[in-house]
């Protein structure tokens, strides 16, 4: 399995990049390739100065994120909910590399679409503070719909699983141990 990590939390010290290490861990254990992108360590605009009428030149580290994904059998995103939806690194990721002939194609004089990245499968590991059933049952979770729907399987990446860890903020350090050990396991079972 060639699986791509990426991590879209800004900070290399949270708990999202433990899981990142840990999941890393658990596939490269089982033999498979494993490659990583932080995006906090990418150097691109996240802004879509003219929204999809004119794609903006790619900056390399985005060529080369682009060359990442189509290398991939397996996609792990891994990122915190923030006011219900992704961190601002996470979504200019998406707007800057998910692109209109790399990652989906419009059919012509159509409402149809071509799905580029099918045949490849995703985990998405989210963290919130908030009780997950909460965040599902008051807002439909967003973060979870807007990347699983609306990016990921748009695209045409399937299946799409997701590990949700919630209550985050009063996790005792037994209890982070242990969802640290389920992506570890995630790791090891996807591969």
């Amino acid at each position: 399995m060639r699986t791509l990590i990426i991590l879209g939390h800004p900070d290399k010290k949270s708990l999202c990049a433990a899981f990142a290490d840990s999941y890393e861990k658990g596939a490269r254990e089982k033999g498979g390739e494993v490659k990583r992108l932080n995006l906090s360590e990418l150097s691109f605009n996240p802004n879509l100065r003219q929204g999809y009428k004119v794609i903006q030149n790619l900056e390399a580290d985005l060529v080369e994120s682009q060359n990442l994904i189509k290398w991939a059998n397996h996609l792990v995103i891994i990122y915190p909910v923030w006011w219900g939806s992704v961190p601002a690194i996470m979504k200019g990721f998406i707007d800057r590399t998910f692109l209109p002939g790399f990652a989906f194609k419009y059919r012509e004089h159509s409402n149809q679409w071509d799905k580029l990245l099918s045949g490849k499968s995703a985990r998405m590991i989210v963290t919130s503070d908030a009780p997950a059933w909460w965040l599902y049952l008051t807002y439909f979770h967003p973060a979870v719909n807007m990347m699983k729907k609306s990016v990921l399987e748009f695209c045409g990446v399937g299946p799409v699983s997701v590990m949700s860890f919630d209550s985050i903020k009063n996790a005792s350090e037994k209890r982070i141990e242990g969802m640290l050990y389920k992506t570890f396991r995630a790791g090891l079972d996807d591969n």
